[in-house]
């Protein structure tokens, strides 16, 4: 199947398929002699993999990990485990960083009733008044 085709049953866009291929994510398809990319199943069903642990929020490396797993076949679920838990714990501090920033802004919201002119509020008089935040240190596993 040409790019277009294999894009269509995977809900995506050429251009994503591309990219895969240049991450090493995907194999490099054969060509025609009119130079246009064929696809055959095995790519639809990497690719169908990859669009799954990306829909999981997982990296591109995360990624390659499972595949380099898929790949050996006679590699043990302990690695594949232990990724997941791992993104897991990824997901449960930016759920902890989410439930933080959703009090600050609530409390943010809190200080204006909107029967203010937008000078007198006290939502914009907070954001101007309050120190400015130390630089984040980073947390996400996300590149």
């Amino acid at each position: 199947m040409k790019i277009g085709e294999l894009a269509r049953r995977m809900n995506c866009t050429p251009d994503t398929i591309r990219f895969y291929e240049k991450e090493g994510l995907l194999p490099q398809a054969d060509r025609t002699d009119a130079n246009y990319r064929t696809y055959n199943e095995s790519h639809f069903e990497r690719l169908r993999f990859i669009r799954n642990c990306r829909s999981l929020d997982m990296t591109h490396e995360e990624v390659r990990t499972l595949l380099d797993a898929a790949d050996d076949h006679a590699s043990r679920c302990d690695a594949v485990d232990a990724l997941v838990d791992e993104h897991i714990g990824h997901v449960s501090m930016r759920i902890d960083e989410l439930l933080k920033l959703r009090d600050q802004l609530t409390a943010l919201r809190n200080k204006c009733s909107g029967e203010h002119p937008v000078d007198a509020c006290g939502i914009m008089q907070e954001l101007t008044s309050r120190d400015a935040p130390q630089a984040k240190t980073k947390t996400s596993h996300l590149g």
